[in-house]
Parts: structure tokens; C-alpha cells; sequence
């Protein structure tokens, strides 16, 4: 989840979605303007991504929600 300039939001999506592992990003409504989910093999990748992610212009915060797999919910088998 990101935080941004106001007016900025379009800017900043584009910019997101332009990096690597960015496997959806879009705008919401409320404390974040920005929902981001990033998917790589390795955590050094995520951790690379997030950096990259916090390093966009107007891009003013961030938080990170890791997802704990086995809680709910359904991840594709590979």
C-alpha cells in the first residue's frame, strides 16, 4: 500500500506498474491511494521490488503486508 502526492495518484500507478514483479497495481479509496502486489521466486527480490516501489517520485510512504499462505484464500501451483 502506498501513499502519494494528491494529484499524483496516475503518475505513480503507471510508474509501479512499470517495475519489475509488479504483478497488479491499482488505485484506492482511503488511507492508501495505491494497492500494489508484488510476486517474486526469492525474497531478496521482494525486498528489491518494495525499494523500488518506495523510490517512486510523489510516492511519499509506504506499508508492507507479507501474506501468510495457509490462512485462507488460494495461491496457484507451479
Amino acid at each position: 500500500m502506498a501513499t502519494c502526492m494528491p494529484g499524483s495518484e496516475k503518475d505513480v500507478i503507471a510508474k509501479i506498474k512499470a517495475l519489475p514483479n509488479i504483478a497488479e497495481v491499482n488505485g484506492v479509496m482511503g488511507k492508501y491511494d495505491v494497492f500494489a502486489k508484488i510476486e517474486a521466486k526469492d525474497p531478496a527480490n521482494v525486498d528489491a521490488s518494495i525499494a523500488k516501489v518506495r523510490n517512486v517520485e510523489n510516492v511519499t510512504s509506504t506499508v508492507t503486508m507479507p501474506v501468510i499462505y495457509g490462512q485462507g484464500g488460494s495461491v496457484d501451483s507451479e
